[in-house]
């Protein structure tokens, strides 16, 4: 069954040493990389436990459509059900086309776009392939979300362009001083909008990010370090886990979340 528009369906990384950045995710996550070959530009499917969770891709010596080369970068992937009228809307509504569609023959169809306030995201229509199978466990993405510099016009964007439904955190968030959305009430949101422009780095842009889950976080941290990869920021303790910002040896950046740790 088709996932409704504008849900996260699908992660990959893009990656300028593969070798490295493979072998750090086995170690970290148990996963497993099989490559689809000539016809698929080599991209590789990535499972645990059985389970497809995301793309891989040795990105080394290719370049975006500027010229420049394409960055070490996870990416996030939202569900559409007709490509060319979300690529129109999103282009109505302030984004830029980075990538026009690709079709991948028998499993969908993707591109990409960057938003009004500079965040880059994927669309992906179903040709008979939903996207990553969600189990919640150790290793597998749990939570997508948008740190945005423009928070009104982000919220009007998702809203409007992949029908988001809005739902505010609890006031004392906003009393926090950050004002912080969902696509949904309670559990059936997967993904927030943040705004981040009060702490994030002054020139950073509006980015999406993807939390993985993980038994606990200091052994984990210990062992992201062992393979190369670097803490960036936290941990913190929040109601829904325990959050830290790290990175791959490539300097692909994404978030661990320790569920069992959560704040009470």
């Amino acid at each position: 069954m088709p996932r409704p528009t504008g849900t996260p369906t699908w992660i990959d990384v893009g990656s300028n040493n593969a070798e490295s950045s493979r072998a750090f995710y086995r170690e970290l996550f148990g996963w497993v990389f099989e490559d689809q070959g000539e016809q698929f530009g080599y991209y590789e499917l990535v499972s645990q436990g059985g389970n497809v969770i995301a793309g891989f891709m040795d990105v080394a010596g290719m370049s975006m459509p500027d010229g420049t080369p394409i960055p070490d970068r996870w990416d996030v992937f939202l569900a559409v059900e007709d490509m060319a009228t979300r690529l129109d809307l999103a282009v109505a509504h302030g984004a830029t086309v980075l990538s026009s569609s690709v079709t991948m023959p028998g499993l969908g169809a993707f591109a990409i776009i960057e938003d009004p306030t500079g965040a880059i995201v994927g669309l992906w229509e179903s040709h008979g392939f939903e996207g990553y199978t969600f189990s919640g466990s150790p290793g597998t993405p749990v939570w997508f979300e948008l740190m945005t510099s423009n928070f009104d016009v982000s919220v009007a964007f998702y809203r409007d362009v992949f029908e988001f439904e809005i739902v505010a955190m609890p006031a004392e968030t906003e009393s926090a001083g950050v004002r912080y959305v969902t696509n949904g009430e309670g559990m059936k949101a997967c993904a927030g909008i943040c705004e981040a422009s009060a702490f994030l780095p002054a020139g950073t842009p509006s980015h999406w990010r993807l939390y993985f889950e993980i038994e606990a976080t200091e052994p984990t941290l210990a062992r992201v370090r062992e393979l190369g990869g670097q803490v960036l920021d936290g941990p913190m303790d929040s109601p829904f886990g325990r959050c830290t910002t790290v990175a791959d040896p490539a300097g692909s950046v994404f978030q661990l979340n320790a569920g069992s740790e959560a704040a009470r």
